[in-house]
């Protein structure tokens, strides 16, 4: 059978349960990890000797392989029954995505003009005001480059989550492996891939939209 004449005989429905599968894993694990990055970062800022110990910690964490850290978050997750499935996956993709969100709301925040601080403190803005009027709109762009790259990045590896049954795109692509089913295996490699492109285009324009109108490059 030709290459054309396996395509029309791929189960498209099946497919497309598997890209939204995908999606959601790595949406779940990504916000996540905006929920709890973008907070410590801003700790950070406000306790400056914090920005070590955590980007450190966050920095191992990164080097540690997917299969290792898989490998080691099953037998915690066994305990309560979910050793196999999303929840490890989740986890992991969650860790690898906090050191760029971490480190870029950190840097973004940093590098905000010590003038513009001044500006804010004297007239009368607390900490907190100016962080959330000043501060915030104006580190965006930065803090979602850090997001575009957790989640390109964690695409690819939510594939490899098909190993311990988180289901995914990794599934098509290993299961065609199996059966040395190229048709397939293209058919995956392709969606992951234009997840990739989808995903960093839609954040790319966003991070435009959010960026303040005096900032944006013309």
């Amino acid at each position: 059978m030709d290459f054309m004449s396996a395509f029309t005989h791929l189960n498209w429905l099946n497919i497309l349960h598997l890209t939204g599968q995908h999606v959601l894993l790595v949406g779940v694990a990504v916000g996540l990890a905006i929920l709890f990055g973008v907070p410590l970062g801003i700790l950070m800022t406000r306790f400056r000797w914090l920005a070590g110990p955590l980007q450190g910690v966050a920095t191992v964490l990164l080097t540690v392989p997917s299969i290792a850290l898989f490998g080691l978050l099953m037998p915690f997750y066994s305990r309560f029954g979910q050793g196999l499935g999303p929840l490890p996956a989740i986890t992991a993709v969650f860790l690898y995505s906090l050191l760029p969100i971490l480190r870029n709301t950190y840097l973004a925040l940093s590098s905000v003009e010590p003038g513009i601080r001044e500006a804010g403190s004297g007239i009368g803005m607390t900490f907190w005001q100016r962080l959330r009027m000043v501060d915030l709109p104006l580190a965006v762009p930065v803090i979602l480059a850090g997001v575009r790259t957790a989640v390109v990045m964690n695409i690819g590896v939510m594939t490899i989550a098909a190993t311990i049954g988180a289901g995914g795109l990794g599934v098509l692509i290993l299961t065609s492996i199996s059966r040395s089913d190229m048709a397939t295996l293209i058919v995956g490699a392709l969606l992951v891939s234009l997840l990739a492109i989808v995903a960093d285009l839609w954040l790319q324009w966003l991070q435009r939209v959010l960026t303040p109108r005096g900032l944006r490059i013309p």
